[in-house]
């Protein structure tokens, strides 16, 4: 069973300076921060940081910047608030990092030097990681720590190493996929809800994450991956349409699947999904992942020839 695993510039103003340089101790309140190319009332902390200290029992970090939508300038009443803390490369792995603040949600993402390469080295975390980057802001950075990992964000580019990475990786995840296809081809056997529900998953979510990585795609928040992933293959594209049943949305067209549709959808992804990729398909890879697909086929066909018989 898979788990899924979720910049602008800064006024050189006085605020600024005093913001970036503040040492980590003292707590910049950054409701009456002025920025350019952001709305103001929404570009900021919803709580003065000095709120967030009594709960944070690990180590101080060196540096502190504001992600997601917070620092984009468009969150919502729901939004949380993401917090990227640089630590020291001796500190230990924060006891928390999930808090309640000011009736805000607030994630802390606490990590040390050795961890930030992979960010712009490994694919599958280049495309959630650097557009975040890009748009983050520096909360507390007195020895400018997170500046030069912007700078790399922004001058980050997809090279011809990643995408092989990315290749890789794809094709991986695809043989690891194969379980889900089993679960699902037998939860459609028994009418099985357990295995439908997991099969559901991994040929939905597991599925996109494949296309996403593979194709390189960067996005600045997990709520705007589905978007952006069927933007790249094309909104109509077959491989968008089977996606958007997999997830059970709902078209003027067609009502809600029902479980069963959506799981029915998810292995027809599979296969498309194989299919788009049959170029970039590793050669340990490929014999498992063909088979699974003609597996696939032929029990669905056998299942739709039954099901005619039955009308």
């Amino acid at each position: 069973m898979y788990c899924y695993s979720k910049s602008s510039s800064l006024v050189h103003s006085n605020k600024f300076t005093r913001l970036l340089f503040a040492p980590v101790e003292e707590s910049i309140d950054l409701r009456r921060t002025e920025t350019t190319g952001h709305d103001p009332t929404l570009l900021m902390l919803p709580f003065p940081l000095d709120d967030f200290w009594p709960q944070w029992d690990s180590p101080r970090p060196q540096a502190i910047a504001l992600l997601g939508s917070y620092a984009r300038g468009d969150a919502g009443p729901f939004s949380d608030v993401d917090l990227l803390f640089l630590m020291a490369a001796d500190a230990p792995p924060p006891t928390r990092t999930s808090f309640l603040v000011a009736d805000r949600l607030v994630t802390v993402n606490a990590v040390r030097p050795d961890q930030i390469d992979g960010w712009f080295t490994e694919p599958e975390q280049a495309v959630n990681g650097v557009a975040a980057l890009r748009d983050g802001i520096a909360l507390q950075d007195p020895h400018g720590l997170f500046a030069p990992i912007q700078r790399r964000a922004h001058a980050f580019r997809w090279t011809a190493e990643m995408q092989a990475k990315a290749d890789r990786f794809a094709s991986r995840e695809l043989v690891g996929l194969i379980e889900e296809a089993h679960k699902g081809l037998e939860g459609l056997r028994r009418n099985d809800i357990g295995r439908l529900l997991n099969a559901r998953f991994g040929l939905s979510w597991l599925l996109a994450r494949v296309v996403r990585v593979q194709r390189g795609i960067l996005g600045n928040s997990d709520n705007s991956f589905y978007d952006d992933v069927c933007a790249s293959l094309g909104q109509e594209s077959r491989w968008s349409r089977l996606l958007a049943t997999a997830f059970g949305i709902a078209t003027a067209d067609s009502p809600s699947p029902s479980l069963h549709e959506e799981v029915v959808a998810g292995l027809q992804l599979y296969c498309e999904t194989a299919r788009l990729l049959a170029a970039t398909l590793q050669a340990d890879d490929r014999p498992l992942i063909d088979a699974t697909v003609r597996r696939i086929e032929t029990e669905l066909l056998a299942t739709t020839t039954i099901h005619k018989g039955m009308e």
